[in-house]
């Protein structure tokens, strides 16, 4: 089980598949350092029942927690530091290339797959892109991609809630995306695992829509609070809806200060224009 989650076990099946493929490349992903302590401890005594009451049970007991508790977080420590020397092997690779990494993050049905075929809809004769789609299941939004003619491969999780840079790595390395170009990685719909993983992207950006609640930022800081870039979606809906949107981007700048808004519909394009410009301003400060 991943130690900073619960997500996937401990050898949970990745699939890296191009659309129009059989098969992709199948790893079984292993967190390196779940298999060196996590077991060891943790079954032994918590659920036998003695009905005895002694000091000593209740001393083993209690050494028994917190054994466990250091070990979990042994094992996440590790975890998120053989993630991030990866995420640093990434983001050489990009900066070598000259290739913008952008990684997007949601919540499900926020319109992420909408905003990104947009985007390359409009952009495609002015940038080169490539992308990297993440789900749990299913080709489905590689297969959307892949119908426009941009390069793109899927990467299928299993239990896993979140991409991780080993799989960006590898999924990297059969996409091949072009030197001074622009690189999506659509990230698994969850606004809270993926907030730990760094990607070796360059920005990461958040998507919600104007139906999820503006208390979105609140419930979920660690996300907008590791984003640059917030694209508010679905803003054609706001006149049948009750919610306020400077209210949302009030929250928002309340965890991160910094961060950067564009209204946008990805049904009618309305802000998408701004969200362009800042693509293109940004492509450009890369090279």
């Amino acid at each position: 089980m991943c130690g900073t989650c619960g997500c996937s076990g401990p050898e949970g099946q990745v699939n890296i598949q191009k659309p129009g493929t059989r098969a992709g490349l199948e790893e079984h992903h292993h967190h390196d350092g779940l298999h060196s302590h996590p077991h060891t401890h943790s079954h032994a005594h918590p659920h036998e029942h003695h009905h005895t009451h002694d000091h000593h049970s209740h001393d083993h007991h209690s050494h028994d927690h917190q054994h466990q508790g250091k070990t979990i977080i042994e094992v996440e420590q590790d975890i998120l530091r053989q993630n991030d020397m990866m995420a640093a092997r990434n983001r050489g690779y990009f900066e070598a290339k000259d290739i913008l990494a952008l990684n997007l993050v949601s919540s499900p049905g926020s319109g992420k797959t909408s905003i990104l075929e947009r985007t390359l809809k409009d952009l495609r004769n002015q940038l080169s892109f490539s992308v990297i789609e993440g789900d749990q299941q299913t080709m489905n939004d590689a297969d959307r991609i892949d119908a426009l003619n941009v390069p793109v491969i899927q990467i299928n999780t299993g239990k896993g809630c979140h991409l991780e840079s080993d799989m960006i790595y590898n999924a990297v390395k059969q996409l091949s995306p072009e030197e001074n170009s622009v690189l999506m990685i659509e990230n698994v719909g969850n606004l809270v695992c993926p907030s730990m993983f760094d990607l070796g992207e360059k920005n990461r950006v958040v998507i919600i829509s104007t139906t999820e609640g503006e208390d979105k930022p609140l419930k979920y800081p660690d996300m907008f609070h590791t984003s640059d870039i917030c694209l508010i979606n679905k803003i054609d809906l706001l006149p049948h809806l009750n919610f306020d949107l400077e209210k949302l981007k009030s929250y928002a700048l309340q965890v991160n200060p910094e961060l950067q808004f564009f209204e946008v519909s990805a049904t009618t394009g309305e802000g998408m224009e701004s969200w362009y410009q800042w693509l293109k301003k940004e492509k450009e400060a890369a090279l």
